[in-house]
C-alpha cells in the first residue's frame, strides 16, 4: 500500500502513525457497536426461548412453574439489554470517532429500554393474562 512506503521526512511518519491510530480509534468505536448488537441479539434470543418455553410447556404441572422458568429467561434478556446498554455508553465516552461518525448514545439507550419494557410487558402479561389466578 502506498501508505506504508517509508516516509520522505519523520514528520510525515508522525502524521501517518497519528492517522493510523485514529483509525484503530474507529475500528474499535465499530466493533463495540457490533458487540452491542450481538448482546441485543442474546436478549432477544433469551426472550423468544421464554416464549417458547411457556408455549411448548404451558399443561405443565403444576401450572405456575412453567410460567416462572419461562419469567427467568424473559425477565433475564430484559437484564441483558440493560447491561449492554450500559457498557456501549462507557466504551463509546472514552473514544472519539475521526473519519466516521458513531451511533449517537440515545440510540443505544432507546433500544435497550425498550427491549426491557418490553420483557416487563411480556412478563407481567405472562402471569396476568390468564384465568386470574396465579396457580
Amino acid at each position: 500500500m502506498a501508505q506504508d512506503d517509508p516516509p520522505d521526512s519523520p514528520d510525515k511518519s508522525t502524521q501517518w502513525a497519528e492517522f493510523r491510530t485514529d483509525l484503530a480509534e474507529d475500528r474499535n468505536i465499530m466493533a463495540m457497536e457490533r458487540t452491542f448488537a450481538g448482546w441485543m441479539r442474546t436478549a432477544f434470543a433469551a426472550i423468544g426461548i421464554g416464549l417458547g418455553f411457556r408455549a411448548v410447556f404451558g399443561d405443565f404441572e403444576p401450572p405456575w412453574l412453567a410460567r416462572a422458568i419461562a419469567t427467568v429467561f424473559i425477565v433475564g434478556g430484559g437484564w441483558l439489554a440493560i447491561t449492554a446498554e450500559r457498557r456501549a455508553c462507557k466504551t463509546l465516552a472514552r473514544l472519539d470517532p475521526h473519519e466516521f461518525e458513531a451511533i449517537s448514545t440515545p440510540n443505544f439507550k432507546l433500544m435497550a429500554y425498550a427491549v426491557a419494557t418490553g420483557s416487563a410487558v411480556l412478563t407481567a402479561g405472562l402471569w396476568i393474562l390468564n384465568d386470574g389466578s396465579i396457580e
